[in-house]
């Protein structure tokens, strides 16, 4: 991880106003019992077979740095909707909890803890937004790239998606995601410098719009850039830019790339391998762009489309087919006793869970199990200690291991999960333990979560 890779404070006041107000009401009424609070999905997006979890140095980061400014302090007092004392608690405000959570990279599944809090309730509440907020984005993004990773094999992945983000922050912690889940570069530079990912790009189509012929435009990118060059040949007529590549290759340029970014890919890339080829320059890779996903990718591949590297933007970084995920962070144990929301639709599994997957012998996950925290032997649970004491317990592990967890955990997915089309996801078996507790809580009469 390089020195810079942190991703900065977030200001205290990024979160909802109900965070506050429970706060503050906690605090007065001498609520200040331990609780702990799990982050779970309640159901699978239809188009996933899995969910690769992804976010939590952020998390972490997040829980050690938050504090309220002085600023925000009189931004508060402003507002007329707090009291001087409650303020004044605010001002020495610090996480002091536990984190116990899966480690980035490994692959998850409906009603399933990715993430628990262990704190003063009071602590364990305010927290909540911003926990969401980086745990759903990150996870969202990373279980999307991991298909398109699936579905290219081991062609090239570049993350193209930052101008299509909703922001700064979801650019960067995008291809953060995508680099986890198993990408090759990025072409966002400041996501190369923060997290040391490679950078990747090409050339623009207004350079050589602005010349008055494309061959000078290549002809110039080339004498200016030539290590590693990548002509972009599809502004006018892809067929004929081939063509140009190849005669500025016999001028003694190395032309390593051509990029499509339009069209018929399928049949373009087949026509501009074929010039390719003809000319010598059977080394010069094929690189498509636009609009392409996991689907696009596995239809390109399937027709035989010859192309050596995918650029993945706009359907990526928005995961367009499937937005957001039904998620929660709710509370499951409050002051030493089990609690359960009992919501229609919404209902949770009561108690602190644990996770615990098993093996087939040939390596795939036969099954997981959710369990009662305590009841599971140590060392057999997914979720391990990250926080003790509102502090890490470790200096956050290399992207490069949790992109390696991930290679593994994806490997480890049976066939069904890891389709691109129709995928079957694992449902996690309910100890009968914690259903129990549910009927206990419910006076076995309340339902339970289908």
């Amino acid at each position: 991880m390089s020195p810079g890779s942190r991703t900065g404070t977030t200001p205290a006041l990024l979160t909802d106003l109900y965070q506050l107000t429970m706060l503050t009401a906690y605090d007065e009424l001498g609520m200040r019992a331990e609780a702990s609070f799990e982050f779970f999905v309640r159901h699978m997006p239809e188009r996933r077979g899995f969910l690769l979890a992804a976010g939590l140095q952020q998390v972490v980061e997040f829980l050690e740095d938050l504090r309220f400014s002085e600023e925000e302090l009189r931004w508060l007092e402003g507002t007329g909707r707090f009291k001087p004392e409650a303020l004044r608690r605010l001002r020495d405000f610090r996480f002091t909890g536990a984190v116990d959570a899966l480690p980035e990279g490994t692959v998850f599944f409906a009603d399933e803890p990715l993430l628990r809090v262990t704190a003063p309730i009071a602590e364990a509440q305010l927290v909540e937004s911003r926990v969401i907020n980086l745990l759903h984005f990150q996870t969202m993004i990373a279980s999307k790239a991991a298909r398109c990773r699936l579905a290219a094999g081991d062609r090239h992945l570049a993350d193209f998606g930052m101008r299509r983000a909703h922001g700064a922050e979801a650019a960067l912690l995008a291809a953060r995601a995508c680099w986890i889940a198993g990408f090759d570069s990025t072409a966002t530079v400041e996501a190369g410098r923060r997290f040391g990912m490679p950078i990747s790009g090409t050339m623009a189509h207004s350079f050589i719009e602005a010349h008055d012929s494309e061959s000078q435009a290549f002809a110039d990118f080339a004498r200016v850039h030539p290590r590693g060059l990548t002509l972009l040949i599809d502004t006018y007529d892809t067929v004929a830019g081939a063509r140009k590549a190849v005669e500025l290759q016999r001028q003694g340029a190395v032309v390593t790339g051509v990029r499509i970014d339009s069209g018929d890919l399928a049949a373009l890339a087949r026509e501009v391998r074929a010039v390719l080829d003809a000319g010598g320059c059977r080394s010069t890779r094929i690189v498509a762009s636009g609009n392409l996903d996991e689907f696009w990718i596995a239809d390109l591949l399937a027709a035989g489309a010859p192309i050596d590297s995918f650029g993945v933007g706009t359907r990526l970084d928005v995961s367009a087919d499937a937005p957001y995920l039904d998620c929660a962070y709710k509370l499951q144990e409050y002051a030493g006793r089990a609690r359960r929301k009992r919501s229609t639709g919404k209902a949770t599994w009561p108690g602190r869970k644990q996770m615990v997957r098993r093996f087939r012998a040939d390596g795939r996950i036969d099954g997981d199990l959710v369990a009662l925290a305590d009841a599971v032997p140590k060392g057999e649970g997914m979720l391990v200690p990250v926080m003790r004491g509102g502090r890490a317990l470790a200096a956050a592990p290399a992207l490069e291991e949790s992109r390696a967890r991930a290679r593994r955990s994806i490997a480890s997915l049976p066939e069904a999960c890891r389709r691109i089309r129709d995928p079957e996801p694992l449902a996690a078996r309910i100890d009968e333990d914690v259903r129990a507790l549910a009927d206990e809580l419910d006076g076995t009469v309340g339902q339970r979560p289908r």
